[in-house]
């Protein structure tokens, strides 16, 4: 009886992680929808704020993951290895640090019109978003849903070679199109932190397979 409470305590400590992540992955998404509607936004106060409200859910978002490291350091049990813990927690803030980045580019750069390229890429980032939920609402039970989260890393991966043709297109278009050398700069300086974007949510893929290989 003694030893059963001691390892309920130990279970107990373990969940603690999984709705961390998961209230991550919430502010990601809600970042990122934002983040669409910021592309196709012309008006520069509409813009403004809607970076700040991208802002509130990375500020929200380091809260959570500082909880998330606080849990960490005192937990003798932890789901998988605690460094990749560590890195799963880590890759989910950067995710929003990346949205919140492009915002401000968005925001601050305030570029003439509204291309239809950097929206698509923004739905892409979105399409990155809404898989990494799937993944950190599945995590908890990685080892029986090995290749339903396999999966959806590959689709990630997908999304990520797409936006990598999306951004070589737009490049030679702005250079082919923009006369203006100031809204070239913009322009290219945008695309390219939203295309980081998607590299780092195939990083985050990356970091779920490594999970994967460990525990099976």
């Amino acid at each position: 009886m003694f030893l059963d409470k001691i390892l309920q305590v130990f279970v107990t400590k373990e969940n603690k992680f999984f709705p961390l992540f998961i209230s991550l992955s919430d502010r990601i998404c809600e970042a990122a929808e934002l983040l669409v509607e910021e592309t196709e936004e012309t008006d520069e106060e509409k813009r403004k704020e809607l970076s700040r409200k991208i802002k509130a859910h990375e500020t929200e978002g380091d809260k959570i993951t500082a909880r998330l490291f606080d849990e960490l350091y005192k937990a003798f049990v932890t789901p998988f290895d605690r460094e990749d813990v560590h890195q799963f927690g880590s890759n989910l803030d950067t995710f929003l640090d990346l949205l919140d980045d492009s915002a401000k580019k968005i925001s601050m750069y305030q570029p003439k019109g509204c291309d239809a390229q950097l929206t698509e890429i923004a739905k892409c980032i979105l399409e990155d978003a809404r898989y990494t939920a799937e993944i950190t609402a599945n995590i908890e039970k990685i080892r029986d849903r090995v290749e339903m989260i396999d999966g959806i890393c590959d689709e990630i991966k997908s999304i990520e070679h797409r936006v990598d043709d999306l951004y070589e297109d737009y490049m030679a278009f702005i250079f082919k199109n923009e006369t203006d050398p100031i809204e070239l700069i913009k322009k290219k300086n945008i695309v390219q932190i939203l295309e980081d974007t998607t590299d780092h949510a195939k990083h985050l893929s990356e970091t779920v397979r490594s999970i994967i290989v460990k525990m099976s």
